[in-house]
């Protein structure tokens, strides 16, 4: 039995706002310099849905995009919508082999891509010689795939006639792995209609501005396209620039900006010693890694007084949101569940804590994901008894304020992007002349979490930090490189199993104590 008569589809998002607010602005491209209304984004969405379906591409085939922040990104998100083929947006921060080993996987038969990427599509074209459709923007330096905006002129500006169910899948999200390529996890449309139930609790308005600097192809930046297409409300799109982007706080006089803690932590270095007009900014929301007290002060002094943060994991959406009134009384705390979402504390045998009583959260939500892409050990390890198990420790107060704690699982959050130390070890691991290497975590004001490698050398190798992170920078992406390596001369603590004990590393390295 279907649940209404109606849908929640996310092409309706979109031909409702063109009817609801149709010469309004909808997207400024900053990198451009464009400006888009919502009936614009409409035509453009529609025009993109039927140039894609003239080129044989149908429902359930799978596209892969590797785009900035940019209207185009906005325009292909909404022209899935409305064909029903599938969406693979890539990280552009991933390596190159990663990003052609996930296109193999998912069995992406398409690419659209961005001129600043073409050494990325070029190495997919020698790699997937199937991928035999691909769509340039703004690459005037070669002629792999049709240009964009000619194939925009040539189509229909009229919404393709394709039906699409709200639990149809939508794009494939993806996550760090903890080896090899990134797990993923497939969104429907239903999850992503759902989103806008956390909207109301970030008390937008008609009036505001909103600044997307997240990248939009990760659930978070999509997140805040979905709430301007909602509320009819202007949305600034940029890739994230210190500078730049508090000159368009100001001269677009946005009010509201969502940033992981490192982004703020940038912006207050950009701004000390200069005269920068935020009065328009009304509310900063933070997400993606724990917002440490003093980011989160000198946020409030130096930036903006009213702060939101939400906790939560891609699969699952946001399933905790603190208010300023919330911070006020509570400043933390990530707050309290929101709209549609469910918590629970548990202990290692599944059981419900009480108050106060720190265990594992699980959560679930209508946002919620159900599986991970080809990976049922993982699925089964996540996604159980009907609720997403974090991984993450915390508590709740009486009355229901959550509090992070910590993680049982080994991952490190730094800048907002996952990374997971298995993966780096094996990289590690691999190189001549290293014998051990534990990956940790180090608290750090700016990051997050430092990600630190630690190197015991075999007797007699002369390994060095810089051979290792050339070594790094040759295999992972950029963000997962350790931003600190230690080269130790003993070997690693374990336990009597012969588990590296990486509290103890972790102790130590805290406190210089490793030479």
């Amino acid at each position: 039995m279907k649940r209404a008569l109606g849908k929640m589809v996310v092409g309706n998002i979109l031909a409702n706002a063109a009817l609801r607010y149709p010469d309004l602005p909808s997207l400024y491209c900053a990198g451009s310099g464009r400006r888009f209304t919502f009936r614009e984004t409409e035509e453009r969405s529609n025009r993109l849905a039927q140039a894609l379906l003239g080129q044989g591409l149908q429902r359930g085939d799978v596209v892969a995009f590797i785009l900035s922040n940019r209207a185009e990104i906005v325009e292909v998100f909404f022209a899935l919508a409305r064909t029903g083929i599938i969406g693979l947006p890539l990280n552009y921060r991933l390596a190159t082999s990663e990003i052609v080993d996930l296109m193999r996987s998912m069995g992406a038969t398409a690419l659209i891509y961005e001129g600043r990427f073409v050494n990325e599509a070029l190495a997919v074209r020698r790699a997937l010689p199937g991928i035999a459709r691909a769509i340039r923007i703004a690459s005037p330096t070669t002629d792999f795939g049709s240009d964009y905006e000619e194939l925009l002129r040539a189509a229909s500006p009229r919404p393709p006639e394709s039906e699409v169910d709200e639990d149809d899948p939508y794009y494939f999200n993806l996550t760090s792995g903890t080896t090899g390529v990134p797990k993923a996890y497939m969104l429907t449309h239903y999850n992503n209609c759902a989103t806008g139930f956390m909207f109301p609790q970030f008390d937008l308005t008609r009036r505001d501005v909103l600044m997307t600097v997240f990248p939009v192809f990760g659930r978070v930046g999509f997140a805040w396209i979905i709430a301007s297409f909602l509320y009819g409300i202007p949305n600034v799109l940029a890739n994230f620039d210190p500078s730049q982007v508090l000159e368009l706080i100001a001269t677009e006089r946005v009010t509201f900006i969502n940033l992981v803690p490192t982004m703020a932590a940038m912006l207050l270095q950009a701004s000390a010693g200069t005269v920068t007009d935020l009065r328009s900014l009304r509310a900063i929301v933070f997400a993606g890694a724990v917002l440490p007290p003093s980011i989160r002060e000198q946020t409030q002094r130096s930036l903006c007084r009213d702060i939101y943060e939400y906790y939560g994991m891609n699969e699952m959406g946001s399933l905790f949101i603190s208010t300023p009134a919330d911070r006020a009384s509570r400043p933390d705390s990530v707050g309290r569940p929101s709209m549609f979402s469910e918590a629970r504390i548990v202990d290692n045998e599944g059981r419900n804590l009480g108050p106060n009583q720190i265990g594992e959260i699980l959560g679930r939500s209508p946002m919620s994901a159900t599986a991970y892409f080809d990976s049922p050990t993982k699925s089964a390890e996540t996604f159980r008894d009907g609720w997403l198990h974090t991984g993450d420790l915390g508590y709740r107060d009486e009355d229901g304020y959550l509090y992070i704690c910590g993680r049982k699982k080994d991952m490190i959050i730094t800048g907002g992007q996952n990374v997971y130390p298995a993966e780096l070890e094996d990289v590690i691991l691999r190189l001549d002349g290293v014998a051990e290497c534990a990956v940790v975590g180090l608290p750090d004001e700016l990051w997050g979490e430092r990600v630190t490698a630690v190197v015991v050398p075999h007797p007699n190798a002369a390994v060095t930090a810089a051979q290792i992170e050339a070594f790094c920078r040759r295999h992972l992406a950029g963000f997962k490189i350790p931003k600190e390596f230690v080269i130790l001369g003993e070997t690693l603590p374990r336990n009597p199993n012969g588990k590296i004990q990486k509290f103890l590393l972790v102790n130590k390295l805290s406190r210089r104590e490793i030479a």
